[in-house]
């Protein structure tokens, strides 16, 4: 129970990658704050962790809004006394180009990756600094972040950004005894996905249509096989957890290979 009597707060906890890692969490002992701008993403994840004995709470949050922020701060300090733990996780995906996003939509999904980043960090970390918490704070990046997309703008340098962010902040708060690091998924199986929106009380979805995309993605990667969120669940208990102690402004890549691919060799050709 590397987490046992921590608090977390996670942001974006839909039944894909969010939902894994705060199960993962969960399953290491920590009590969780499971944030999401739709309500049912966050009161099905909470609900789902009370059902097999966690404690947890659901927050409707825009991770935009400063106000919103603050006050889900507020509450999670008010239920559980503190927060230990954060995961900025909250995007939004629009796969647009250069030439074809709007405006408005570029800074909203600018706006959700990295301002709402910045606030949860900001205030979680206001938080620890009173409540003299040495916490852990981890971004979650994405192989977007380091390869140029096309037609995916928005989404691409919001993640690229992350990394920075992520390792100013982390100079900033070493001070406090806070450490920030972030993690970096990839194209993810959705299996798991399917199985968690099941065990949460929801319809199956329909990812069929989706399959050809996702075999492409496995076909093309070093270890032909695609990580799963609670692949990135595990990564993410070890970061934040004693066990990483000596981490901060650090990336770690959970991507079965793909940053690391010799950009020639196909290793579907094999």
């Amino acid at each position: 129970m590397k987490l046992k009597d921590k608090v977390a707060l996670v942001t974006g906890t839909s039944p894909n990658i969010g939902g894994g890692i705060a199960e993962g969490l969960a399953a290491e002992g920590a009590a969780l704050v499971c944030v999401d701008a739709l309500a049912a993403n966050a009161t099905d994840c909470a609900n789902y962790l009370k059902s097999i004995g966690g404690k947890a709470l659901g927050i409707t949050c825009d991770v935009t809004d400063q106000d919103a922020v603050t006050a889900a701060v507020q509450k999670a300090c008010d239920t559980f006394g503190r927060i230990d733990v954060l995961v900025n996780n909250a995007v939004v995906f629009n796969r647009k180009g250069v030439l074809t996003m709007p405006l408005d939509q570029w800074r909203k999904q600018i706006d959700v990756i990295l301002t709402g980043a910045f606030l949860f960090t900001k205030h979680v970390a206001q938080s620890m600094i009173e409540r003299q918490v040495r916490g852990s704070i981890l971004n979650i990046v994405s192989t977007a972040g380091y390869q140029g997309e096309p037609d995916n703008i928005g989404y691409s340098t919001a993640k690229c950004g992350m990394l920075n962010f992520t390792r100013s902040a982390a100079m900033e708060l070493a001070k406090h005894g806070i450490r920030v690091n972030s993690l970096t998924p990839t194209a993810t199986d959705p299996s798991e996905s399917v199985e968690r929106a099941q065990r949460w009380g929801r319809p199956a979805p329909d990812l069929s249509a989706a399959k050809p995309v996702f075999e492409m993605f496995r076909s093309r990667i070093p270890m032909q096989k695609l990580p799963s969120p609670s692949d990135y669940g595990r990564a993410a208990t070890f970061i934040v957890s004693s066990d990483a102690a000596m981490m901060t402004g650090t990336d770690l890549r959970i991507d079965a290979g793909a940053i690391a691919r010799y950009w020639p060799w196909d290793p579907a050709a094999r």
